[in-house]
C-alpha cells in the first residue's frame, strides 16, 4: 500500500494545536478554558490572530463566535463552512473541539499557500460555548447565531454565582444586539466538522479516521428529590426519608434501563450530583442530579425516558419523596448528507484509507447546524477512546490523515469548477 502524498503541513497542524493547548493549561497535558471566561477570550483571540496572518476577514459577534472567511471567485454565492469550538471541560483535554477549528484553518492555510481561490466562499466559526459545562445548557454560540436561543437562556448561573448575561458582557459581547449577529441560512451552502471520536470504535477497528453517519438526540434533564433532613443517629431506618437513596436508586434503574437493548447504542449518564444539607451525620434533605440520555433512535430513547420517569414515580413514593424535574436539552438524531459522505468515501480511497463509518454519541455544533444545511463529519481516532480528560489524545499521525481527508473534501465541494 502507498503512503498518503499530504497537501497539508502536518507539523504546522501539531504545532498550532500545542500552542493552542497551552492556553488554560492544567496539569502536563489538561485544559480548562470554560465558556466566556478569561481564558476562552485569550484563546479567541489568539485563533482569531492566526485567522487574520492567513488573510481571512475576521470579526467577534455578539454571542462570542469567532467567524474567519476567505472569499471566492463567485463571492456571492452561499459558503462552504467549516468548524467546531475552543471552549472545554473543566477538566479537559487538547483535542476537543480545538482540532476541528485548527484544522479548518490548516485547509484554508493551505489553499492560500497554493495561491488557490475557491470557487465559493468559505468560513469557519469557532463556535461559543459548545460543551454547556459552565451554564449546564451547550451548543449556545451555534443556536444564538441561528436564533435558537430560549427563554432565561442568559439568566443560567454558574457554579459561582455569575449569569451568562453578566459572563458574555465580561467577553466583550453586548447582549442587547443579539440580532447584528444572526446568520441568513441561505448564505450557508453546507458545514463540515473534524472532530476527535471520543470513543474506542476507530482504535478498536485500527483505523486512523472514520466517516460520520450521524449524531444521536442527546435529553438533558435535571431531577430534584426532596424527603426530610433528621439526625443520622436517632431517626429509625424505616421512618426516613432520605433523598440520597431515592437517587440513588433512581440512578441505577436508569443506568439498567440504558443496557435493556443488547447491542442497541444507546448511553445513559448522571455526571453531576448535589446533596443538601452534604453532612455526615445528616440524613439527605434533597438530592439534585443530572440525567444525560441519547441513541440515534429517538423513539428507543423516549421509550427508556418513559420507562425512567416511571420508575422515578414509584421509588419516590416508596420513599416518601416529592421530585421535580426540568428539561435542559432535548435534540433528534440528526443523520449526514449522503453525497459529503461519498465525497469522503472517494477522498479516502484515494488515501489508501478504508474508514469505518460510525455515528457519533456525543452531540457538535453540527447538530444545530444539520437543522439548515446539509454537513458531513469526519472523526479522528482518540487513544484508549478518552476523552473530556486530560489524558485525551490523538497522535499527530492521525491527525495529519483526519486534516487531509478535510482538505480533499473541501477542495471538492468549495474549490473544483
Amino acid at each position: 500500500m502507498k503512503a498518503t502524498t499530504f497537501s497539508i503541513q502536518a507539523g504546522r497542524v501539531n504545532n498550532n494545536l500545542q500552542v493552542l493547548g497551552r492556553i488554560g493549561k492544567i496539569g502536563s497535558t489538561g485544559v480548562s478554558r470554560l465558556a466566556h471566561s478569561p481564558e476562552d477570550k485569550e484563546a479567541v483571540l489568539h485563533v482569531k490572530k492566526y485567522m487574520e496572518d492567513i488573510g481571512l476577514q475576521t470579526k467577534i459577534d455578539q454571542f462570542g463566535n469567532l467567524i474567519g472567511r476567505m472569499d471566492g471567485v463567485a463571492n456571492d454565492a452561499p459558503a462552504l463552512v467549516m468548524g467546531s469550538h475552543i471552549d472545554s471541560q473543566p477538566y479537559g483535554g487538547r483535542y476537543d473541539g480545538a482540532l476541528g477549528v485548527i484544522g479548518a484553518i490548516e485547509v484554508l492555510e493551505t489553499l492560500h499557500d497554493k495561491g488557490i481561490k475557491p470557487e465559493i466562499p468559505i468560513m469557519i466559526c469557532a463556535f461559543a460555548d459548545e460543551e454547556g459545562s459552565r451554564f449546564n445548557k451547550g451548543l449556545f454560540g451555534v443556536r444564538g447565531m441561528l436564533g435558537k436561543l430560549e427563554e432565561g437562556e442568559l439568566e443560567r448561573r454558574d457554579k459561582n454565582g455569575m449569569a451568562r448575561r453578566e459572563a458574555l458582557i465580561e467577553f466583550g459581547c453586548d447582549p442587547s444586539k443579539f440580532q447584528e449577529s444572526l446568520i441568513d441560512i441561505s448564505t450557508i451552502a453546507a458545514f463540515l466538522e473534524l472532530h476527535i471520536e471520543q470513543g474506542p470504535i476507530l482504535e478498536a477497528k485500527n483505523e486512523p479516521v472514520g466517516i460520520v453517519t450521524g449524531i444521536s438526540g442527546p435529553l438533558w434533564l435535571t431531577v430534584e428529590m426532596e424527603g426530610m433532613a433528621g439526625h443520622a443517629g436517632s431517626v429509625p431506618m424505616s421512618m426516613r426519608q432520605d433523598a440520597l437513596v431515592g437517587a440513588a436508586k433512581v440512578i441505577v434503574k436508569l443506568n439498567e434501563l440504558a443496557q435493556e437493548v443488547q447491542g442497541a447504542p444507546t448511553v445513559s449518564t448522571v455526571g453531576s450530583l448535589q446533596v443538601f444539607p452534604d453532612s455526615r451525620n445528616i440524613i439527605p434533605e434533597k438530592v439534585t442530579f443530572t440525567v444525560d440520555l441519547r441513541d440515534i433512535d429517538e423513539s428507543r430513547r423516549d421509550q427508556i425516558e418513559q420507562a425512567f420517569l416511571q420508575e422515578l414515580e414509584e421509588i419516590a413514593v416508596e420513599h416518601s419523596l416529592s421530585y421535580k424535574i426540568s428539561e435542559d436539552t432535548r435534540s433528534e438524531p440528526r443523520f449526514c448528507d449522503e453525497n459529503i459522505m461519498q465525497i469522503m468515501r472517494e477522498e479516502s480511497a484515494d488515501m489508501n484509507l478504508t474508514p469505518p463509518e460510525l455515528m457519533s454519541g456525543p452531540f457538535h455544533d453540527a447538530l444545530e447546524m444539520s437543522y439548515v444545511c446539509d454537513y458531513g463529519m469526519i472523526f479522528v481516532r482518540s487513544k484508549d477512546g478518552i476523552s473530556h480528560n486530560p489524558k485525551e489524545y490523538s497522535s499527530p499521525e492521525d491527525i495529519a490523515l483526519g486534516v487531509e481527508l478535510l482538505y480533499k473534501t473541501v477542495y471538492r465541494m468549495a474549490c473544483e469548477k
